[in-house]
């Protein structure tokens, strides 16, 4: 997946917004809370997202993934895609779209409401 990719899917998704952050990191929101960042590697993209506890530590471990630097020295959820051989792109989708999932539930339910959400 591509940063030009990743943003397409994510901007499909209801009630996102996107912004720059963090030194030029693609960061997508949803009801104004982040839910993946795509960023900080030139050659390979990466791409980082929340995950259920059982999913983080099913993935930690793969080639090409691990703890999210930052968010996961904190005890947070989070996986960072980062090299080959990684995800294929329909898994880190279905990563991405779950990290919404995650988010969007945190969410209050007027907030969901108000994104269309509920």
């Amino acid at each position: 997946m591509t940063y030009e990719q990743l943003d397409a899917f994510c901007k499909a998704m209801r009630g996102t917004t996107y912004v720059t952050q963090w030194g030029g990191s693609h960061v997508w929101k949803v009801g104004g809370k982040v839910f993946v960042v795509g960023g900080w590697e030139v050659d390979q993209p990466a791409f980082t997202f929340k995950v259920s506890e059982v999913e983080f530590f099913r993935l930690r471990d793969l080639p090409g993934l691990r703890p999210a630097p930052y968010l996961a020295s904190r005890g947070l959820k989070w996986i960072q895609h980062f090299a080959k051989p990684g995800l294929r792109d329909p898994e880190l989708r279905a990563c991405i779209e779950r990290s919404y999932a995650i988010v969007a539930r945190g969410l209050t339910k007027a907030a969901r409401a108000k994104l269309g959400l509920v």
